[in-house]
């Protein structure tokens, strides 16, 4: 069975899908056969698979950057919003209707079944599978049912990695708050924090390192840069751009990926304490 790490984030567009894809690039650099996993993703952005399914398009980057074929195992549900209450949800690449947000909160539960199974094929195929969560653990009002962040690492007994955005502030707000308000067997997943989108000099940094230690009780695995990568990210990806998927018709496309994955790979593995994400992996 595959080793499993988990990354979740204090927010929204924390870094979560650009952390994953730069692990994904790490480990295989490494390698292991390695595999993303989200259980639901909400994103516009759909990637289509050669039989006509379909994925989110983040977690085609990411096998693409792990380097295997990208499969709806990956990504079991996929919720495309269609209006500001629904949205069409996309269960194993294929259309099931749409829902309302409150429709779609009682059927979670349901979806449970699909969402391990796929988790469990992938476990049997891969060394390592990583995982990224949605938007906050800490939204307590969506604690129930929850299948995607906390309820997910249960689930796959995956240890955590905590990430916050520090370019748009309170980012030491961020990361202590978030492990308040989660349950003790909860935080006791999170191994550790990373601190992402950092810009200036890393030494006025440190005091701030070593009280978001003290306060949280959490050691920070790392301090990424605001990496200057052409991948897309979740509802940011512009169809056409360099980082997409898509054919955008240039003959350098895939190598011009490739290079962008390298280079994701060698600032997560420059600004993280690799040696500790083996261990946490390892338990």
């Amino acid at each position: 069975m595959a080793k499993t790490i988990m990354i979740q984030g204090t927010m929204s567009s924390a870094g979560k899908s650009l952390l994953t894809t730069g692990l994904c690039r790490v480990f295989q650099q490494d390698g292991y056969s390695v595999a993303p996993f989200k259980s639901q993703n909400m994103s516009g952005n759909a990637f289509s698979l050669k039989d006509g399914l379909e994925m989110a398009d983040a977690q085609a980057i990411q096998a693409e950057a792990a380097g295997v074929e990208p499969s709806t195992l990956m990504n079991p549900i996929l919720l495309k919003p269609v209006t500001d209450m629904g949205s069409q949800v996309v269960v194993n690449g294929e259309p099931r209707g749409i829902m309302s947000a409150a429709d779609d909160w009682g059927y979670k539960e349901t979806l449970i079944p699909n969402i391990m199974r796929s988790f469990e094929t992938l476990s049997a195929r891969y060394d390592i599978i990583v995982i990224e969560g949605a938007g906050s653990p800490a939204e307590i009002n969506l604690r129930q049912n929850d299948i995607v962040n906390m309820g997910l690492a249960k689930m796959t007994g995956s240890p955590v990695l905590l990430v916050g955005d520090i370019d748009c502030g309170g980012v030491f707000a961020q990361l202590v708050g978030t492990l308040a308000l989660l349950e003790d067997e909860e935080r006791a997943r999170v191994k550790g924090t990373v601190i992402n989108k950092f810009r200036g000099d890393i030494e006025l940094l440190r005091p701030g390192l070593a009280m978001l230690e003290e306060r949280s009780g959490k050691p920070v695995v790392g301090v990424l840069p605001y990496l200057d990568v052409d991948i897309g990210e979740e509802d940011s990806l512009v169809r056409g751009s360099k980082g997409n998927l898509k054919d955008t018709g240039r003959i350098n496309t895939a190598a011009y990926r490739l290079e962008q994955y390298d280079k994701l790979a060698a600032g997560v593995r420059g600004n993280l304490n690799m040696p500790f994400i083996y261990s946490i992996l390892e338990g």
